[in-house]
């Protein structure tokens, strides 16, 4: 198998890792939310009870919030798809042809890394502080696998073909 298949079926991973979590959390839209309700409630931190971060209970806010969350794993589940088709259309074509093709697999990739070092690591961990919590550490540590699977593969990607 050459390495330009091997690139888009990692794509093709990548895409369904993302619309597989992002359709997950569809189905159980009620346990998203009130997961994401009780790390954003800054509830039971007792390493670190101060924050400079206020914790957040308005449901508008929090039904806004998640609902970036999951359009943004869709999105970057859909890239990702487009990506792995248009990779394995152009996978016979020139080196810069592949690369073109590589546009949207890269952008899935990238926004995979948004959602979940941005979004879980940045903004759960370090300002709302999910780590201090069982549901908050749990959904950190799955996150911190995705965001590495989407950084890897967003690596090997970009590599030049010849």
């Amino acid at each position: 198998m050459n390495i330009r298949t091997l690139k888009t079926i990692f794509v093709a991973i990548i895409a369904l890792l993302c619309l597989a979590y992002a359709t997950q959390n569809i189905v159980n839209l009620d346990a998203a939310y009130a997961s994401f309700a009780y790390v954003m409630s800054a509830v039971d931190h007792v390493a670190y009870p101060k924050s400079f971060m206020p914790s957040i209970s308005n449901p508008a806010l929090l039904w806004a919030a998640l609902s970036v969350i999951v359009v943004c794993e869709f999105l970057a589940g859909i890239l990702a798809a487009k990506g792995a088709i248009s990779m394995f259309a152009a996978r016979d074509a020139s080196a810069t042809e592949f690369q073109v093709a590589k546009k949207h697999a890269l952008a899935g990739c990238a926004l995979g890394v948004i959602v979940w070092l941005g979004f879980f690591g940045v903004f759960g961990g370090a300002f709302f502080q999910m780590w201090q919590t069982e549901i908050g550490k749990a959904s950190m540590e799955g996150a911190f696998q995705f965001f590495v699977s989407c950084a890897v593969v967003f690596i090997i990607v970009s590599m030049p073909d010849e």
